[in-house]
């Protein structure tokens, strides 16, 4: 060992030896402290680490990913054998400090002990009074690390420690006021915001632990880690009521926050003092851009046209198919309910890391009290490598956004890293690709065609007598199992339909929608856009026989046993359907536009359409809705028991709406069916 090393060494002993040794004040466990100790936890975000999924509140057991192998968060509950209950507070101090554990064992830095050696001592002892007498002792047994030699040897942490760690407590710059200082303590120290949005040097060291310094434009200039992009916060792009709402509630007039940062805002920084949050934003917002920055690009320019090549390019198709439902034809999504893709920071990074994981893994909203409903987006691992790249690389280049091309290679290093694989329970049923129109001999009627069926009720407003398209129903433009797909449908026409009591031709069907679901009226059989219309259905049909039986066909069957409670109904309405189409039913607009449907009024579907019967919505809404509610592929869509799905569609279906004028010619032959509204 060499003489600078053994100085070291020395050194780095003499000053573990001296924090064991230095007086204390005379702790207090009074209730004020141990209020104070559990937002120092909050502001610390303790629980997030040292919690397992589903498990016991500091228990620990959260698998963390390295470079160098894996850990795991230990118990810092007050159980004395497995948890911190036989730590004395010089003990604690020392680990939260140097890390360095009861035992002497050094602490992986994967514990941020380099930030929280800058927390007060009164701060330090709030948290140990109420990590010792107000959080539950869990005697859950810590779980050995994975990490590979010779990153297992703790001694080499020693070393680590005294070349890399800045344990002097943080110091106040006079140069600037109380509210600056107090964000400044807060980001550099309890927050450690630098642990994910500092860049990492080769010893997996922040290569800054503030914004001082020689090395200070490296702080907080942003990081990839597991495949997420921790972005750069110097001098954020928002306003400060705007960025202190994205901390307070995970979302502001831009912008969602996703990846780890969901949990970050709901353990922790949902719980800050207004005061709090803006002193941090005052900071970040004081900061220069970093050293190799890759900056937020926010849009604040209104973009209302459509991108030119929405319709004639395959990442276009790809994302009317699987983009459009929630985030809309202008990239401007549903206010309050799904994010806007006009500049959003994981869209328009450089890196573009973000952006493919939450396209294969999926996506959730942080929960907080003010947004106490989780939105979901599910994960399109059910795509190949070169139809996600087109789409995100479509996203990137459009509403003003200009972020480079995602290449499929980037798609699959990353699905392999992520081990990100479709887990769907397997099915004969085949999504089939819009982009795949683009072949079609007869590709500019089949894409008309398409649009219709998603524009509906603006393309065609001297035939719909509402505010619906037929992909309301027909979800992702008649390509969902179970969402009324149109996959193979022409096959199947001409046929005996009972309701007609007569045989009826494609045509036949689809002027019965324009006149029930869209309290419209019919097409011209021979018009351009009925045709338009054919040829997308045809295209549809692919290889279909007469003969086939095409699984997810339909709506699916619901139980006609079960008895609506229409009571409940209502309830579950305002729980799960409010939020998309309105507290009473009115649908929801963004502006002058419908984003989703009115379900009972005069601007919805009339007694006469399908969706106004009991066990055909509650069939329909049972596998389709809600959408963002689960991971299920393509909306996130279902989790509604049976019941609740009859006594919901009893309810909205059994609501004032139109007439339907030729009611009396329904079922001339008999069997209508029970739930008919006539």
């Amino acid at each position: 060992m060499g003489l600078l090393a053994v100085l070291g060494l020395y050194l780095v002993i003499s000053h573990q030896q001296a924090v064991l040794t230095t007086s204390h004040p005379t702790l207090s466990f009074d209730a004020d402290t141990l209020k104070k100790g559990e937002y120092i936890a909050r502001l610390g975000d303790c629980v997030a680490c040292h919690t397992a999924e589903k498990g016991v509140p500091f228990a620990g057991g959260l698998k963390l990913s390295t470079p160098f192998g894996a850990l795991y968060s230990t118990n810092i509950t007050p159980d004395p054998d497995n948890g911190i209950g036989h730590y004395s507070f010089a003990q604690f101090d020392r680990a939260m400090r140097r890390g360095i554990a009861a035992d002497g064992r050094n602490l992986y830095p994967a514990m941020p002990y380099p930030s929280y050696a800058k927390i007060g001592d009164e701060d330090m002892q709030a948290l140990y009074a109420y990590l010792m007498k107000d959080v539950l002792a869990a005697k859950a047994p810590n779980l050995p690390s994975e990490m590979s030699f010779p990153f297992n040897q703790r001694w080499g942490l020693t070393f680590w420690n005294w070349l890399f760690l800045q344990d002097a407590p943080f110091a106040a710059d006079q140069k600037q006021n109380a509210a600056w200082n107090r964000g400044a303590y807060l980001v550099e120290g309890l927050g450690h915001c630098g642990a994910c949005h500092t860049p990492r040097g080769l010893m997996f060291q922040e290569k800054a632990m503030s914004a001082s310094g020689p090395d200070g434009q490296y702080f907080l200039a942003g990081e990839t880690v597991e495949y997420w992009r921790a972005l750069s916060l110097r001098h954020l792009p928002w306003s400060t009521e705007e960025s202190v709402m994205l901390l307070k509630t995970g979302r502001n007039s831009t912008t969602f926050v996703s990846g780890n940062m969901t949990d970050v805002i709901h353990n922790s920084t949902q719980y800050f003092t207004d005061a709090d949050l803006t002193a941090m934003v005052g900071y970040l917002k004081s900061l220069p851009p970093g050293k190799d920055e890759k900056a937020i690009v926010v849009n604040t320019q209104p973009i209302d046209a459509k991108p030119a090549d929405l319709f004639t390019s395959r990442g276009g198709l790809g994302y009317v198919q699987f983009c459009v439902d929630c985030h809309r034809q202008d990239g401007t999504g549903v206010p309050g309910v799904f994010p806007s893709l006009q500049g959003t920071p994981s869209v328009a990074s450089v890196d573009p890391s973000s952006l493919i994981h939450i396209m294969l893994t999926g996506w959730k909203t942080a929960q907080t009290q003010t947004h106490e409903r989780v939105l979901t987006m599910p994960g399109f691992a059910k795509l190949s490598d070169e139809e996600i790249a087109e789409i995100l690389s479509f996203t990137r280049k459009s509403w003003g956004n200009q972020a480079g091309v995602i290449t499929a290679a980037q798609v699959k290093a990353a699905r392999q890293d992520l081990n990100a694989e479709d887990r769907e329970a397997a099915g004969t049923f085949i999504t089939p690709r819009l982009a795949g129109m683009l072949k079609a001999s007869n590709a500019e009627q089949v894409v008309y065609g398409m649009r219709l069926h998603l524009d509906t009720y603006k393309m065609l407003p001297k035939n719909v007598g509402d505010v619906l398209n037929c992909t309301s129903c027909h979800l992702n433009v008649g390509t969902v199992a179970d969402g009324s797909p149109f996959v193979g449908v022409s096959a199947f026409f001409p046929s005996y339909a009972p309701r007609a009591g007569r045989e009826i031709t494609l045509a036949d069907r689809i002027n019965g929608c324009f006149r029930r679901s869209m309290n419209g009226k019919p097409l011209v059989v021979d018009a351009p856009e009925m045709q338009a219309m054919i040829a997308f259905f045809d295209w549809m049909k692919g290889n279909t026989r007469p003969e086939d039986k095409v699984e997810g066909r339909g709506v699916g069957k619901i139980d006609r046993n079960i008895k609506p409670n229409i009571e409940h109904g209502k309830e579950v309405y305002a729980a799960q359907c409010a939020i998309c189409h309105g507290q009473d039913g009115e649908g929801l607009k963004n502006g002058e536009n419908f984003v989703y449907p009115p379900l009972w009024g005069d601007q919805s579907f009339n007694i006469g359409a399908g969706m106004a019967r009991t066990y055909t919505a509650a069939a329909f809404v049972k596998r389709n809705m809600p959408i963002a509610m689960r991971e299920h592929f393509p909306l996130g869509q279902g989790g509604l028991s049976d019941q609740d799905a009859v006594d919901v569609a009893e309810y909205f279906s059994h609501q004032p709406r139109p007439d339907f004028p030729d009611k009396a010619n329904d079922w001339p032959k008999g069997g209508k069916p029970s739930d008919a509204r006539y």
